[in-house]
């Protein structure tokens, strides 16, 4: 008899005082396997909080089972809030408290005033090759990314997720976009995802044995949309064959290099595109992402 895992009753609210975040380091510890190099000091902590960073928990009763962090900045002469950390314990990530996360601080974002204006842009990273990543990035929150960052961390850090090199998509998420609202409503558009990759010859793809294999560069380019395949876990592939994770970083980090000198942008994700098991697929798009996003140019035209 399958034993069925009980919803625990999380709570998600402001860090707010010091035990609050006191208790992050252990989080951290947890979720990234950080030596002491590499966590986030609590004197560092304590004063972005006061001065005005966004700290969200996750809570099981006084414990903290996952945070976001993010502070605010400066990017094409307006302010945006980038979102530099969010983890979750393993016992909780099947909970969706990466995306309730999110949500708040989309929340707390748009609270903020300036002159009187709001902030309607988070930015933040990730690893493209991690699938679930992608799939809360674009299928559930909207973003967009027009940015590829080559080892944004160094080579590696104390992290035993970081040992695979720390190449970073820079994503964008316009908060009031009819996209990103569409989506926090849970329309999906992975049937019209679908029909559109069955058109296209991925840039990079896997061959019969797992293997990433490149497309033909100049074809590609030529062509309004690109897409490129990532394995559905790249974890797996890390504990199994860490050669072959390490050629799926470098195929990968070509092909994204060059779509994006190109003049693509990275528009969508979507995962198991052949089966419970197969690779997840990339899909960017030739031009401007504010052709895409029409929020984002109306951003720019109104700089802070």
């Amino acid at each position: 008899m399958t034993e069925t895992k009980t919803k625990p009753a999380v709570t998600i609210r402001d860090l707010e005082s010091f035990d609050d975040l006191k208790q992050v380091e252990a989080v951290e510890r947890e979720v990234w396997g950080l030596e002491d190099q590499d966590v986030t000091p609590l004197t560092l902590a304590v004063a972005t909080k006061e001065a005005g960073s966004i700290w969200l928990g996750a809570f099981d009763g006084s414990q903290l089972v996952g945070f976001a962090f993010g502070f605010l900045g400066h990017e094409h002469g307006r302010l945006i809030v980038h979102s530099h950390m969010l983890a979750v314990r393993g016992p909780y990530q099947n909970f969706d408290l990466g995306y309730k996360l999110k949500v708040a601080q989309r929340e707390r974002t748009l609270a903020m005033r300036f002159d009187n204006l709001p902030i309607s842009e988070m930015t933040w990273t990730f690893d493209p090759l991690q699938s679930k990543n992608a799939h809360l990035n674009f299928a559930k929150l909207g973003v967009i990314s027009e940015a590829y960052k080559v080892d944004f961390y160094g080579p590696e850090t104390s992290s035993v997720l970081h040992r695979n090199r720390t190449d970073r998509l820079w994503v964008k998420w316009p908060l009031t976009s009819r996209r990103v609202k569409d989506r926090l409503q849970g329309k999906s558009n992975r049937a019209e995802m679908l029909d559109t990759l069955r058109t296209l010859v991925p840039l990079i793809r896997f061959n019969g044995d797992g293997k990433p294999v490149r497309g033909d560069l100049p074809a590609a380019v030529q062509r309004q949309r690109i897409a490129i395949e990532i394995p559905g876990d790249i974890g797996a592939v890390e504990q199994k064959d860490p050669d072959l994770a390490g050629k799926w970083r470098l195929e990968t980090r070509w092909a994204f290099s060059e779509a994006v000198n190109a003049g693509f942008f990275v528009a969508e994700f979507c995962r198991a595109v052949r089966g419970q098991q197969g690779p997840g697929v990339y899909l960017l798009e030739k031009g401007r992402a504010e052709e895409y996003v029409p929020e984002l140019a109306r951003a720019q035209e109104n700089p802070r």
